[in-house]
């Protein structure tokens, strides 16, 4: 499996949780409600409170009710199955909680309005403690994020990246905990989406797939046949074959595919002819926005590492030779390996190197062999001072 469907798998992941079959009720009456959402939200003005399901189009209405004066509120709906929610408050789209609802499901919410994110203080299923614990570790990972803004300005990148992960790991640990503690609790759904890797492996921790692996059992075992227990199987699976190809890829087993195109000045060069340096193949463009964002990063790690052998290849998509030039001398980019071919999205390197979007990073060694894929901003820092350091 190529890296970039690891991206999509993972923006896909929430989704497909959400248990519908996401076909129209074809009969005319309306389904019997299986499900009841109850309690009261102090200050909360007589606003709605709704019920939504997350999906590739946007958000998918299951039911909503108009909260009393006095805030008190009984909301009922029906679900399939277990499935993946968003309880919303008001007309916000971001005042939101994740909630896993199936059918038999009586949930309660007793909390201030101001608090609805964090403290809903829900009860009534056997998820709601968990759900609980894991708003609280969420607020205490966004109040460390917020403390890092203010003293941003005090501390270097690094030390930012370190407290960032610091942080990160703690809620992950709270999340592994739980998961295993209780592999077919429902709330999983959620906490399997705190574990899983954002744009690459680079970073992550292994633990996290025999975790996940865990709970995907746990879900064939309590669910077997529903839509929920089929969808985390193969995620899980996918996730997995994603991971070994990592693996494979870090291990410097594999080598780099050769190729050639030639300079601004018309020059050929091959990547093989960089042989014996650590080279970055950085895919992109001169109407790359993203690319060009990430430019100053390489142009700083590139005078970091150059004297140790580091260098850079840039393979441009550019169709307009001029606007090529132009943006190499506006960026800085000051190695001198610059090649194209200029036929954009139609270059046979795009099969070759097996990536769909820009930026795009393949980091080689000495021998030719890849050592790492899809590596940028932090990760590319970190990993070049693991290679640097040996």
């Amino acid at each position: 499996m190529k890296l970039f469907k690891l991206l999509f798998l993972l923006s896909s992941f929430a989704f497909l949780l959400h248990s519908c079959d996401d076909t129209e009720n074809t009969d005319t009456e309306k389904p019997e409600n299986n499900f009841s959402i109850e309690g009261k939200i102090s200050g909360s003005n007589q606003q709605k409170i709704y019920v939504e399901a997350p999906s590739d189009r946007g958000t998918i209405p299951v039911a909503n009710v108009l909260i009393k004066s006095n805030g008190t509120f009984k909301l009922e709906g029906n679900v399939p199955g277990l499935g993946y929610y968003f309880i919303r408050l008001g007309e916000d789209k971001n005042n939101i909680i994740p909630v896993t609802i199936e059918p038999k499901n009586h949930l309660k919410i007793n909390c201030e309005a101001s608090n609805f994110k964090q403290q809903p203080n829900a009860s009534g299923t056997n998820w709601a403690k968990v759900m609980n614990q894991y708003l609280a570790q969420l607020q205490a990972f966004q109040n460390s994020q917020d403390s890092l803004m203010t003293i941003q300005k005090t501390m270097s990148k690094e030390a930012l990246n370190d407290e960032y992960y610091k942080a990160k790991e703690r809620i992950d640990v709270f999340a592994r905990k739980q998961m295993m503690r209780d592999p077919s609790n429902p709330y999983n759904i959620v906490l399997s989406m705190v574990l899983l890797p954002t744009t690459s492996f680079d970073g992550w921790n292994k633990t996290n797939l025999s975790v996940l692996e865990q709970v995907a059992q746990g879900f064939e075992r309590k669910y077997q046949g529903q839509q929920a227990a089929l969808t985390i199987r193969s995620q899980v699976d996918q996730i997995s074959a994603a991971y070994s190809e990592f693996e494979a890829t870090e291990s410097g087993t594999i080598q780099a595919p050769d190729f050639t195109m030639s300079t601004p000045t018309g020059t050929a060069l091959k990547l093989s002819d960089l042989k014996g340096k650590v080279v970055l193949i950085d895919f992109w463009a001169s109407w790359c926005g993203p690319c060009r964002q990430e430019n100053p990063n390489v142009v700083r790690l590139y005078k970091k590492y150059e004297k140790q052998g580091f260098t850079v290849l840039s393979v441009s998509l550019d169709e307009d030779v001029n606007a090529w030039k132009a943006a190499i001398k506006k960026d800085g980019l000051i190695w001198p390996n610059h090649i194209s071919d200029l036929k954009g999205w139609e270059s046979p390197i795009i099969s070759l190197y097996g990536f769909e979007s820009i930026p795009f990073t393949v980091l080689i060694n000495q021998e030719g062999k890849i050592i790492g894929r899809e590596l940028r901003g932090a990760s590319l820092e970190r990993k070049l001072e693991q290679v640097f350091k040996k």
